[in-house]
């Protein structure tokens, strides 16, 4: 190990979400769980997401899962049965839910989201209150995986969340392992934008798609920023790895051209970094590129930058500058390249 893994540790450590409130999390899930098996024509219920993944990072914001329903059971509902969306489904559901899980949490209030009922509980732990989502799916007559609802657009699309978690909790320990870790980074990055470009499960099917076993931390989170830069600068989408949904598309209206860019950016300053390993200050550079807001510039690079500010005609802020106190504009004079005050 080198200074790359040094420095990726401690990201690892700032984003690293607390393991009670992970526990709550995972508690209230298996309650909303429990509970939904007893709605008419349950067949069972899932984990999904991150919760189930073991990619969660701090703060724990809510945990996912799915009721299946018995289309037998629902013959109005999905594409393959008279079309109907379980809108008015999710309303009952939520009327079963919502006095069952107030018996533990008395603050709990149980609404709706995009796909079936969200439950918010009230109870806040070190300043999180994870809430749950219940995706209301259906069993397909054709073809694998789900129906999943889209109660605002109010229609039906396909996916294979079980599959998911299935493939992204498969292989090797080592490689679990490393995957897990990687993803974690890959949110603590994307996030770093006001307006990220990718969701947090388009990240996860990079990394199953670029990490392979035998591959170290840093190797791995380059090939995800290399191979996602590589394959989305063709003009094509990431597929699902379940082969069962649409390919996966950029969210917030972030174009493709700024997707690839990030993620080019990434890759080159992570090759830096590992080809550099040995040397603490050109890692420190490389990763502060990569992860702004958790490794700050070395003090070099703040002094190159100081300089370069200092050299140009315009005011410079004492923030700009790093300099604490009080904040102050300094004007540059001729000695920096600005001019002689008058």
């Amino acid at each position: 190990m080198g200074y790359t893994d040094d420095y990726l540790t401690i990201i690892r450590g700032k984003i690293a979400a607390d393991n009670t409130v992970l526990a709550e999390a995972r508690d209230r899930l298996a309650l909303v769980r429990d509970i939904a098996m007893d709605f008419p024509g349950a067949l069972r219920t899932y984990p999904s997401g991150s919760l189930a993944q073991f990619t969660v990072n701090h703060p724990v914001s809510d945990g996912d899962g799915g009721l299946v329903l018995n289309r037998v059971h629902y013959p109005d509902l999905g594409p393959e049965g008279g079309g109907k969306t379980p809108n008015d489904i999710a309303d009952e559901l939520c009327a079963l839910l919502g006095p069952e899980i107030r018996q533990s949490y008395p603050n709990a209030r149980c609404g709706k989201s995009k796909r079936g009922p969200k439950v918010t509980f009230g109870e806040p732990i070190d300043g999180q209150d994870p809430s749950v989502d219940l995706v209301v799916a259906l069993t397909r007559r054709e073809g694998s995986g789900l129906w999943i609802p889209n109660l605002d657009m109010r229609r039906w699309e396909a996916s294979d969340p079980e599959k998911h978690v299935a493939l992204l909790n498969g292989g090797t320990e080592s490689l679990r392992r490393t995957r897990r870790r990687a993803v974690r980074l890959l949110k603590a990055w994307n996030k770093q934008w006001s307006s990220p470009a990718f969701s947090s499960f388009h990240l996860s099917a990079m990394a199953l798609e670029y990490i392979v076993a035998g591959m170290g931390l840093a190797a791995a989170l380059y090939a995800v920023f290399d191979g996602g830069a590589t394959f989305l600068a063709t003009g094509c989408n990431t597929p699902d790895p379940a082969g069962v949904s649409k390919p996966l598309k950029l969210v917030n209206g972030i174009s493709r051209d700024v997707a690839v860019q990030r993620l080019r950016a990434a890759a080159t300053a992570m090759a830096d970094a590992i080809e550099h390993d040995d040397d603490e200050t050109k890692v420190q550079s490389a990763l502060h590129c990569v992860f702004r807001n958790y490794i700050d510039a070395p003090l070099e690079d703040k002094l190159a930058s100081a300089v370069a500010a200092l050299r140009t005609s315009r005011p410079v802020t004492t923030v700009a500058l790093g300099l604490g106190g009080t904040a102050a504009t300094v004007r540059p004079t001729r000695a920096y390249g600005g001019h002689r005050p008058q």
